[in-house]
Parts: structure tokens; sequence; C-alpha cells
């Protein structure tokens, strides 16, 4: 099976002859199994998208039953599970977003974000910020901030970067006022020099997820939207990652008193279950399309199947309190990093907001990172095998590595991962220098 896909299949951000995959036969809940009946914890709900867990079967029936009735059928139609979702998702999303364009992933989701947001605005420059990731299609590879977007560079024109609130080793202040207004200060400027009459939207995710797991200071988020109304741009969140009960909240911008323009979305709308991905939009950028024709279309938009497990997944996550649950066990998973971070020298910090999760570690009491931005140390290697070889399934990288279970985990299977990290942390402490 190895050998077979390695020969004929190409994998992502990696060189073939070094990709060693984790063969798997079978997942459920918050574990997957391997054919030689190896049981591995999902410590990072794959890539932090199988929100609800492996193989929920209220889904799979509602799968199997769309496939039954009607398969796929082109965006100019209209279908009842199309009906269906797009009003769910109406209720659950807070604020005026009442409409949706639905994609086959998030990426296609922030390419037609650029869309509607330059088509609405008539401006074409787009803001986003260093510490990002928003996708690995050309344009979304443009609004990446971190270092996967060098090997994709030069793209489009009109994509410009920003500093963070929190960047990876300047400050903008101590406290989280001091950040926020010494960031939005600096956006002034910046938008200034750009000319804020050529600037259409800003792209954020609401939590930074890939680079840092990091949320964003006290009054950020809802100083940025009267910043960027001020000057007629819109804003786009980003909640590919954080959104569905990531954070402990259905929607991580519910957690920061504002509404985006935009939002976009994938990953835990169906729990990766099947391809699909949405744009949401306020009621002023749906009126504008009622009167005008957006210039975007996707041979999968609306896929039926998809939608399916969309709404069967939505009314699961409502119905097990799977969002309740991702809160409730933020204490847990705060409590043990800090358990952690008291036991062994290299743990430098660890973040929580829901089950969101990053762990930071450090070379030295001087907080040096293990492994330099977008570099790499041995005994992060040696931490990422001994997690494999352990059944723990999560991702390192660079100085850090992700906890973001499933949100149906228990108190229990969240401690039974950390019982696994706690034995791995011996091997980066042997590399702390002092």
């Amino acid at each position: 099976m190895i050998d077979l896909c390695k020969q004929h299949t190409m994998y992502t951000w990696a060189k073939g002859d070094a990709v060693d995959p984790i063969p798997v036969e079978r997942a459920e809940g918050v574990y997957m199994y391997t054919p030689d009946g190896q049981r591995i914890l999902d410590f990072n709900s794959q890539l932090m998208c199988v929100n609800i867990g492996h193989g929920h079967p209220k889904v799979i029936e509602a799968i199997k039953k769309q496939l039954e009735q009607l398969v796929y059928v082109y965006p100019g139609t209209a279908t009842a599970v199309r009906a269906r979702t797009a009003k769910l998702l109406s209720e659950i999303v807070p604020g005026d977003i009442n409409t949706f364009f639905f994609t086959s992933g998030g990426a296609e989701a922030n390419e037609n974000a650029i869309k509607i947001a330059r088509q609405y605005t008539g401006r074409h420059k787009i803001l986003s910020r260093y510490r990002s990731y928003h996708g690995a299609t050309e344009a979304c590879m443009q609004l990446t901030g971190d270092p996967r977007r060098w090997a994709n560079e030069p793209g489009g024109p009109g994509y410009i970067k920003v500093m963070d609130p929190r960047p990876y080793t300047y400050s903008f202040g101590e406290t989280d006022e001091e950040k926020t207004a010494e960031n939005l200060k600096y956006l002034e400027e910046v938008i200034m020099y750009e000319g804020p009459h050529t600037i259409a939207a800003m792209f954020v995710e609401t939590v930074t997820g890939t680079n840092g797991v990091q949320p964003p200071p006290a009054g950020y988020l809802k100083g940025l939207k009267a910043l960027l109304e001020k000057y007629g741009i819109l804003l786009v969140c980003d909640e590919v990652m954080a959104g569905f009960g990531r954070t402990g909240k259905m929607f991580a911008f519910e957690h920061y008193d504002f509404v985006p323009d935009i939002l976009t979305m994938a990953k835990g709308l169906n729990s990766s279950y099947i391809p699909l991905g949405a744009v949401g939009m306020s009621d002023k950028l749906a009126a504008h399309f009622q009167e005008n024709v957006f210039w975007g279309g996707l041979t999968y938009n609306s896929h039926c199947v998809g939608l399916a497990a969309a709404e069967a997944t939505i009314h699961v996550m409502r119905d097990e309190g799977l969002v309740e649950n991702a809160a409730k066990l933020q204490h847990v998973m705060r409590s043990e990093m800090d358990r952690l971070q008291a036991k062994h020298p290299s743990f430098k910090e660890g973040r929580a907001l829901g089950l969101f999760g990053m762990v930071d570690l450090q070379k030295n009491s001087k907080g040096e990172p293990m492994a330099p931005y977008n570099g790499a140390h041995p005994a992060m290697n040696e931490l990422g095998k001994f997690f494999r070889d352990n059944g723990l399934f999560t991702f390192v990288r660079w100085g850090s590595f992700m906890c973001n279970p499933p949100l149906c985990i228990t108190e229990e299977q969240l401690k039974e991962g950390f019982e696994i990290i706690d034995r791995g942390l011996e091997i980066t402490d042997r590399a702390f220098e002092g």
C-alpha cells in the first residue's frame, strides 16, 4: 500500500523520496488504526478538520441517503439540500451573514472571497498578514504569509503583507492594549502609503492557525474592523481552521464582539467527510450581487453530497454539544500544558482556546526556539518519531507541535495524549542547553 502510494501519487509539501506515510486502514472517533492493528490517537483532527471525529454514523447515513436520491446537478439548479444547508448556516452564523457561495474547500473559498471583495469595491489590492496561511492555490499562496509562499512567487499583483499584532520576534508592546493600539497605528500608516482607494479587503485568520495558534490581543479585531470601515475596506475572516466549534464557540469571531464582512469556512463545515467550503457574506454584499453579476463559478459549487454531509455535521455538533465540550475541555488542556511547563525545561509556552492548541519548545533559558523560523532541529525530528511510534498523531513544525483533537474527545482521552507528550518531552529536555 505504501509503496504504490509513493510510486503513483504525489504528496503535499514534501519530496517524494522523503515521504514516510502512515498506513491507515480505518478510523473511528478520535482514533486511527493501521492495517497491523496499531491504534493512533488523532491529536490534530487530521488537518484541524475532523471536528466531530471519524466515522460518525449519522453523517455517513446522510451521505448514503443523498447518494440514493441525487448526487450531482450543475450549479444553476435548486436542490432541497442546498436550500436546507444554506438556511441552517444563516441561522448559526451571527450577525447579517445570511448568503453563502459553496466551494470545494477552504482555498477555493478564499479565492472566491477575493473575487467578491474586488468586484464589490472596484478596488484591487488585498492586505494580509505575515503569520498566516490561507491555502495552496495560486492566489491564496499570495495571501499567505508563511514560507510556503516563497516557492510560489512571484504571484499576481496587488497582495500586500503587514505585520501581525504578535510578530514572530518583534513586539508592538507588552500588554494587549499596547499591542492592539500600536499595530493598528502601524496598519493605518500602511493603508496611507498604499492608498485606501486601491484596497479592497484585508484577510485575517480570526485565530492564527498553523503559524502559532495565536488568539488576537484584546480589542484587536474590533478595532481592526472599525479602522477598515473608515476607509471602505472589507474585513474577511478566514475561519477554515478556527470555525465550527474549534475555539469553544461555533465561530471564533464570536469571542471578539464584531462581525466580519465576509467569512470563509471549510474543514469543520462537514468535518471533511466530503470536500466542501463556503463563503458567507453580509447582506450589503449579497444585495450588490442581486443586481450585479458575480463573475465566478465552479463545477462543484453546491455539490449535493458535500452539502448533505455539512447539514448532518452541523446537527451532530449541536445535538451532541461538541462546541460546549471544546469550551469545557479548554481548562483541561490548559492545566495539562501548565503541568508540563512546570516539569520540562524545554517547554516554553502553551496556548489553548477551546481545543485549538499549540506548544512552543525552547533550547535555552533565554527562550530561543528549539528550531529557528522555517528550520529544523534533530530533537524535534526525534520527538515527531516518538509521537508516531507511541500512537500519537499530530504535527511537529519547526520548534512547536499542535494539540487540536476532535471535539468529541473525552477528558480521559485528552489526558492520554498529554501523557504521551509528557514522555516525549524528555527528548527535547536532553537538547536543552540551560
